[in-house]
């Protein structure tokens, strides 16, 4: 009861003088000082103090005086002035947290940033990825990379977590060899080549978020949280995803070892063939 006793507010003596005085009844002077551990002196001052708090009084029987602990309730009367403090904080608060939100709404417009490292710090940007209520989800990832990092039940596990989620999908890749094969039946995705878009991190892109995730040397991963980031990096996409159109993913899968330069001559082979085709015979012949 000593330390509920100093937590209300009274000093450490004080406290151990009032509990001597509630367990003896009218005592002396005396009598209180030993009960409570302290010198007779000091006994006084805490007595007196203890008065001014209305937790003390004396009583005179004969030549003795004693002294005598009122009730604890008494004790109510020591939150007053905290209670009084606490109303004037509240009012205080009432007066400055309309402009408080205001600051607040404008701290909304920051970008927050999120890091998470290792392998399981990358699932939990998956799990995060997935808690939106988006209907559209942009990406831009490596196939390799992917299945590097993360074991065929875990690929499996997430796929069907996102299908549940029965979003737009649209991605561009790249593969070693060969093509995506489990693709839901509104996925538009696009493959390009590896050798020239070299991509070590996958993105992820959201109406109001971006989530990255480093694939390559130490596993790391980020979630930036803010609108225009999010919008810019759409519009990003959408202007990588038109130049992901340029590439035949035939013609590609038939020359994955030749070089670039050489896989646009043998597009614009395949063009300018496929165009003479089409040419009348009567404008050939002038």
């Amino acid at each position: 009861m000593l330390t509920e006793l100093k937590n209300l507010g009274l000093p450490d003596k004080e406290a151990r003088v009032y509990l001597a005085m509630l367990e003896l009844g009218p005592a002396t002077m005396l009598d209180i000082a030993a009960k409570a551990g302290v010198n007779r002196p000091s006994a006084y001052v805490q007595i007196e103090a203890l008065k001014e708090k209305g937790l003390a009084s004396t009583q005179t029987r004969g030549v003795k005086r004693l002294f005598i602990a009122e009730s604890p309730t008494q004790l109510e009367h020591l939150l007053a002035p905290e209670k009084k403090e606490l109303e004037q904080k509240q009012d205080g608060l009432k007066n400055i947290l309309k402009d408080l939100v205001a600051l607040f709404a404008l701290g909304e417009e920051k970008p927050v940033v999120r890091y998470f490292e290792g392998k399981e710090g990358l699932k939990t940007v998956q799990r995060e990825v997935l808690k939106t209520k988006d209907k559209e989800m942009y990406e831009i990832f490596s196939v390799d990379d992917l299945e590097r990092v993360f074991a065929e039940e875990e690929r499996r596990e997430q796929h069907e977590r996102f299908k549940a989620k029965k979003m737009k999908y649209k991605a561009i890749y790249t593969r070693g060899t060969g093509t995506i094969q489990n693709v839901n039946l509104n996925d538009e995705l696009r493959q390009v080549p590896e050798g020239t878009f070299p991509f070590s991190v996958d993105t992820i892109i959201l109406s109001e978020l971006v989530a990255f995730a480093s694939l390559r040397g130490k596993l790391s991963g980020a979630i930036v949280e803010h609108r225009e980031i999010a919008k810019t990096m759409k519009a990003l996409f959408d202007l990588a995803w038109l130049g992901a159109e340029q590439y035949d993913s035939t013609l590609w899968q038939k020359c994955q070892k030749c070089s670039y330069s050489h896989f646009l001559y043998l597009k614009n082979t395949k063009k300018q063939a496929a165009t003479a085709a089409m040419t009348p015979m009567t404008s050939q012949k002038s």
